[in-house]
């Protein structure tokens, strides 16, 4: 049997499928709500207090940076629950792997499906902060593929958590001390200029920072050849993640 097989793909697209038209409506609730409320709560509320940030309206600001915020809630997290609890205690994957597929092939299903979910979820925020004054351009229709490709890799990350940890409490230790600070310093909610210069320095390799300059740069009509570094930082983000859940959940199935 080859490594990998994309065959298979749509097989475990089907099942995904299946079970997601029966938690659709909680799943679609959270994932739009919580960014939502991040942008009414610090978008309307510290935008009282602002007038504008980087020239544009502070609102609008938070709302572009919003969307880094519902890719993350909408693949990470499903990519670390998720996997435990299919491998620990559902034991889905046992089942799955005693057909032809792979460990590999049944990870990168999964990240396609979440991160194809995500790239709806991303751009609610945007759609959104139209009527607060963002001007719709036609390169805006690139944000969900901005937001599938951040998703991939934060999927991947998620998998490989839920391969190192040992109990599912330990995923709070992930979310606080590597999800959180991420946010904080990618230019979300506050433009990274205004941080120290260490901090500018590692949002250099923060895939969040990435992500949002190239929604920023889509929505406010400014891609140019600058923008596919952004695009590189993201996809080697989510090799690396890829290879490392690869890896370890194929470990974990096998061994």
């Amino acid at each position: 049997m080859p490594r990998f097989d994309v065959q298979s793909i749509p097989a475990i697209w089907v099942r995904e499928l299946t079970l997601f038209k029966r938690y659709w409506r909680g799943t679609t609730f959270s994932a739009i709500l919580e960014p939502l409320i991040f942008l009414f709560g610090i978008g309307l509320g510290v935008g009282a207090f602002l007038d504008e940030i980087d020239g544009v309206k502070y609102v609008i600001f938070v709302g572009t940076g919003a969307v880094a915020t519902a890719v993350i809630f909408s693949s990470v997290f499903p990519g670390m629950y998720n996997t435990f609890i299919a491998r620990t205690f559902q034991k889905v994957y046992d089942g799955i792997l005693a057909t032809p597929t792979t460990a590999a092939e049944i990870m990168v299903a999964e990240a396609l499906w979440i991160a194809t979910r995500t790239a709806v979820y991303g751009s609610v925020p945007i759609v959104v902060t139209i009527p607060f004054g963002l001007s719709p351009t036609p390169t805006m229709l690139l944000v969900p593929f901005i937001c599938f490709l951040t998703a991939l890799g934060f999927t991947f990350l998620g998998q490989w958590i839920s391969g190192v940890v040992k109990v599912i409490d330990s995923f709070s230790y992930f979310q606080s001390a590597l999800i959180t600070p991420l946010l904080f310093i990618s230019g979300t909610y506050f433009p990274i200029s205004g941080l120290p210069a260490w901090a500018q320095t590692a949002s250099n390799v923060n895939p969040v920072y990435h992500c949002i300059e190239l929604v920023r740069d889509a929505c406010f009509d400014r891609l140019s050849a600058s923008s596919w570094w952004n695009v590189l930082a993201l996809a080697i983000f989510a090799v690396i993640t890829g290879s490392l859940s690869v890896r370890t959940i194929t470990r974990r199935l096998i061994t």
